[in-house]
This record gives structure tokens, sequence and C-alpha cells, in this order.
């Protein structure tokens, strides 16, 4: 029945969604930190997704669940500071500061949460469609 796979797809999207968030955590927590060289310091990260498409359309199936290929780090510049009397340090009294844009993760955070409530909304309709329909046979 292509009513259930509904599911899969809001299920998956729910996955994919909750992994975004934990990310944006980790990045939230990381954007202060500070090391000796660009190289130690923080990079912010991102999920990568992707509908599971070329399989789906094998099958001839609509369902096409959202997949997560996988976590890339930011390319972005760190910021360089004058801080002689940290003790990350270097030689020439500079540390270097993550690349997290905190704005921008806060705005990847609202769309995610987004997101997920779309996804639990799309779920609560599905299954009150499914009970509408299990309640005409009455």
């Amino acid at each position: 029945m292509a009513l259930l796979s509904i599911f899969d797809v809001a299920g998956s999207g729910l996955n994919a969604q909750n992994i975004r968030l934990n990310t944006i955590a980790s990045n939230m927590a990381n954007a202060s930190t500070v090391a000796s060289s660009p190289d130690d310091a923080y990079k912010a990260r991102h999920p990568v997704f992707a509908s599971v498409l070329n399989q789906q359309l094998l099958t001839g199936s609509t369902n096409m669940p959202v997949k997560v290929t996988g976590i890339v780090e930011s390319q972005a510049e760190h910021i360089k500071r004058y801080e002689p009397d940290n003790p990350m340090s270097d030689e020439q009294g500079y540390v270097w500061q993550s690349n997290v844009d905190v704005i921008e993760e806060m705005t990847n955070m609202m769309v995610a949460s987004r997101n997920y409530e779309n996804n639990v909304e799309m779920l609560n309709t599905t299954k009150e469609l499914l009970l509408s329909t299990l309640r005409l046979g009455e």
C-alpha cells in the first residue's frame, strides 16, 4: 500500500533531521574553542543528504527515503586572533578560533527543527487518514 510507504519516508526524514540537529549542537558547542594552529582548530561539520532515487527507480517504487551519505568538514577560514597570554597561543602569540558561524548554525537549527516538525505532522496526518479509512467500514 502506497500510503504505508509514507511512514518510511517520514521516518527517514526524522532520522536525517535528528542527525542534522546533533551536528549543529556539536558545532555550537565548539564555536568558541581555540587552538594553536589552523590544523588543530575545530572545523564545522555538516551532514550531506540524498534521496535513495537510483535504487527506487530500478524497482519502480515511488518511495524515496532520505539517506545521510556522510558528514563533511567546512573549508571556511579560521579566525586568527592575537592573544599572547593564552596558553594555546603559538610562538607569535596567535590563537586560531573554530570556523563555526554561529548565525548560520542558528539558522540551520531553525530550518532543521521546522523540517522535523513537518515530518511529524506528515506522520500524524497519515495516521488520521488511515484511521478514517478504517472507520468507513463501521
